[in-house]
């Protein structure tokens, strides 16, 4: 089941990154006071009375301003109501209500989303409660009064954000299709990739409606099997700054791998593979992921014989945290390679659910641990007594150890080789808990 996504809009300086470094519980967002700080759009999971989400800090929305700077923050900020399920709409208690508070509203009123009105810096209720009151003149509901910097009414505010969810979170669970979002950064030929799969196929096709966060998903079937592919390409205006473009496609990108169960990174095989591409396929690397890579434009290359094997090394080593990622080389242009993607998504869906029995997973240990001895420090040794397995999607392993300081990454790695070598689940990260059992 794919988590909501909620957005924190606002005017600049209204305290959004505040109060979004208060609920991530870490500083993220660089909070300082000059309008305009909050550049990016950064997102952190949330979890809030068993419900998780992911909650995204937009840069402030100034509604008619000229600045270059202002305007992208301000499309970056649309971007991000597009794309959630609540709207978290904070303003400040301090400055009161003002015209582009007003404004700010009305764009939100025409999102049709469930938007939470807060407002902000109300240190003490006694002091600040009559001019709460002014907010219900943007006629959004309850205004709900919290201080970000002393976390006063925090609570509520959340109660609130999550009684919005229920319903988007039910529908999701019924449809079992496999969902696979096509990822990269923009101008890389991502939906040329799912036209030519479409024209190609000759398939029925529909347009599945809407769901909330993105316009349209594309279905395909192919060999009587359904498939729904999420594309992150549909960015409505071109930024005039670079940066802009990026950060739209992080945001886009967080979306589409939240409801996703392969990610499949298109690289543009003329630029070569760059710190972006890096980025977005983090973001399906932490959520655990299947994971394809496609180098598009192959055509366009010049080969020789090592041309290949260039590419690939440059590539493992850029993404040298996902070595289990699978690696295509394709061309929507011409066609070339596209059903092996087909069948690579097959692969990887079908190695991201896989179950591996108790027993036969504690012989590959065992025989593991036989081969290397176990780290040790002080005198002491670590003792490996037990692995299990206890979820999918990713395949997630519980080791029972002696000391879990004892388990070193690189030894957990080692582990992971051991049971990659033994199943492949290529395509798919491992995901391993460490816990400490004492000896009898």
């Amino acid at each position: 089941m794919s988590k909501p996504i909620v957005a924190i809009v606002g005017r600049p300086n209204v305290g959004k990154s505040t109060l979004f470094n208060v609920l991530a519980g870490e500083k993220i967002s660089i909070v300082q006071d000059t309008p305009g700080v909050t550049r990016d759009r950064i997102y952190a999971d949330i979890n809030w009375l068993d419900y998780n989400f992911t909650l995204i800090d937009t840069g402030g929305i100034e509604p008619e301003s000229d600045n270059i700077i202002l305007k992208s923050m301000r499309e970056q900020a649309e971007i991000a109501i597009e794309t959630a399920d609540v709207i978290l709409f904070m303003t400040d208690v301090r400055q009161g209500m003002v015209d582009d508070d007003a404004k700010v509203a009305d764009m939100l009123r025409r999102s049709k989303k469930p938007i939470v009105l807060v407002v902000n810096k109300v240190d003490s209720f006694e002091k600040f409660m009559p001019d709460v009151y002014e907010f219900y003149n943007l006629g959004l509901g309850d205004p709900h009064p919290i201080s970000g910097s002393s976390r006063l009414g925090i609570g509520d505010m959340l109660d609130e954000v999550v009684s919005h969810f229920d319903e988007s979170a039910k529908d999701d669970v019924e449809d079992e299709r496999p969902r696979i979002a096509i990822i990269g950064k923009p101008n890389v030929g991502k939906s040329s990739i799912i036209n030519k799969l479409l024209g190609e196929d000759r398939v029925i096709v529909s347009d599945i409606a809407g769901t909330t966060r993105d316009a349209v998903d594309t279905e395909i079937v192919r060999n009587g099997r359904e498939y729904v592919f999420i594309d992150t390409a549909g960015l409505r205006r071109k930024s005039k700054i670079k940066e802009d473009i990026e950060r739209y496609s992080i945001i886009r990108t967080v979306s589409a791998v939240e409801r996703c169960n392969v990610a499949v990174l298109v690289i543009d095989a003329t630029e070569g593979i760059t710190d972006q591409d890096a980025k977005i396929a983090g973001i399906a690397h932490d959520r655990g992921k299947g994971m394809i890579i496609a180098v598009n434009k192959w055509d366009a290359i010049e080969k020789n014989d090592k041309t290949i094997y260039k590419f690939t090394e440059e590539i493992r080593n850029k993404l040298s945290y996902m070595p289990y990622a699978e690696l295509l080389f394709i061309s929507a242009q011409t066609g070339q390679r596209l059903p092996k993607l087909f069948e690579t998504i097959d692969a990887v869906i079908e190695n991201h659910s896989l179950r591996i029995a108790t027993g036969v997973l504690n012989e590959i240990m065992s025989e593991a641990v036989a081969m290397q001895q176990p780290p040790s420090d002080k005198g002491k040794r670590l003792k490996l007594y037990y692995i299990t397995q206890v979820a999918v999607k990713p395949p997630t392993f519980v080791i029972f150890v002696n000391d879990k300081e004892l388990m070193h990454f690189s030894y957990t790695r080692y582990i992971e080789n051991r049971i990659r070598e033994s199943f492949g689940f290529r395509g798919t990260p491992l995901k391993f808990i460490i816990r400490e059992r004492k000896e009898k």
